[in-house]
């Protein structure tokens, strides 16, 4: 048999023929891996693993529960929440404060969602110090939604020029803008408000009272501008003035616990702390529920050396919300200095319970 029939022969076809398709179905499968390979590479990432409903994370974060800041950190994780509901978030992160909401905070800070960035600036301003306030909020003065540009200002309007740092001049011509276009609308109650407030930070109270006595003739009965005004002449030293207006404002509403509370701070400056304890007390008295005014009559008391009842009116808060950090820390720190030891380990527990990583804890308070 000749070389040339061996090599054509049928067998050695077959064999041919085989490791074709086996050399073919390599070449498939890897075409096949890359593809997948390539899917891969571009494909978003997994979900994270959230093992809460973003009902019961808001509902464990207001109420105070165990675990509270875990499952609320967990929540900003997810995509598919709505711009409302993440803002929502953010005002219960307010009580949860650690190096993880810091980061939080940045991210929601850039979130291009004004209602989210409004939301993040509230949250920074009630758990950041003001020496770092401006590193997260500074940015803002230049985003491109005004009413994020004019909520960044309001956040640092006040800071001393060392605290806003390298922000001075941002913040500057944000404000100016600011006054722009407060004046260039149709004027109202709040808006003089507004502009009285930025002429009071920058020195010029003359314009501040314009705008102040404006207002008051567009809305006489608006009890922030009141008050607003009554601070000023007191701060301009016209303290005769100031209670008079007070006593006037009080007069034609004897049931405004924001004039209750504005007297007793009127008389805490004034050196006047017993008469102002009368003022807080009844503030709180015409509204119960008002937080702010319960832990303002509590330092009062405090402050005059009575300390069960501050301590009492601390526990009421904590009754009323649970998650209240600032009702929580201060009362751990009264109840330190009059050496009721067991209650003080009580509340650390609890407040480790909500958040392990809170840096009252981490200081040893």
């Amino acid at each position: 048999m000749s070389k040339a029939s061996s090599q054509h022969s049928p067998r050695h076809a077959q064999v041919r023929r085989r490791w074709k398709m086996a050399i073919t179905a390599v070449i498939v499968a890897m075409i096949v891996a890359l593809g997948l390979l390539v899917r891969a590479w571009h494909a978003p990432p997994p979900p994270p693993v959230v093992n809460h409903s973003y009902a019961e994370a808001l509902e464990q974060a207001h109420d105070g529960k165990p675990g509270a800041a875990r499952v609320l950190y967990q929540q900003f994780s997810r995509t598919d929440l709505s711009d409302i509901r993440r803002a929502g978030l953010l005002v219960e992160l307010a009580n949860y404060p650690s190096a993880q909401a810091l980061k939080i905070l940045d991210v929601e800070l850039k979130n291009h969602v004004p209602l989210v960035q409004q939301a993040a600036i509230d949250t920074v301003t009630a758990i950041v110090p003001e020496a770092q306030r401006s590193v997260l909020v500074g940015p803002l003065l230049d985003d491109p939604d005004q009413g994020v540009r004019f909520s960044a200002v309001r956040a640092l309007l006040g800071l001393s020029p060392d605290d806003v740092g390298l922000y001075y001049g941002a913040l500057q011509t944000a404000a100016e803008d600011y006054e722009s276009t407060l004046v260039s609308q149709p004027p109202s109650g709040q808006s003089q408000l507004q502009l009285a407030r930025l002429f009071i930070n920058r020195g010029d109270t003359h314009k501040a009272a314009e705008a102040l006595d404006l207002a008051l003739k567009l809305e006489p009965n608006n009890i922030q501008v009141g008050v607003a005004q009554v601070q000023l002449l007191d701060q301009q030293g016209e303290s005769d003035r100031s209670r008079q207006a007070l006593a006037v404002w009080q007069e034609k509403h004897p049931r405004s616990s924001l004039l209750q509370h504005a007297l007793g701070q009127w008389l805490l400056r004034h050196h006047q702390h017993e008469y102002a304890l009368l003022a807080l007390a009844k503030a709180v008295e015409l509204e119960p529920e008002n937080t702010a005014y319960r832990l303002d009559l509590a330092v009062a008391l405090h402050d005059l050396q009575q300390l069960e009842p501050a301590q009492r009116q601390l526990e009421d808060i904590l009754q009323r919300q649970p998650a209240n950090r600032s009702a929580r820390t201060l009362l751990i720190r009264y109840w330190k200095e009059t050496g009721q030891l067991q209650k003080v380990q009580v509340l650390l527990a609890e407040l480790e319970q909500l958040n392990p990583d809170d840096p009252a804890l981490q200081q040893g308070l």
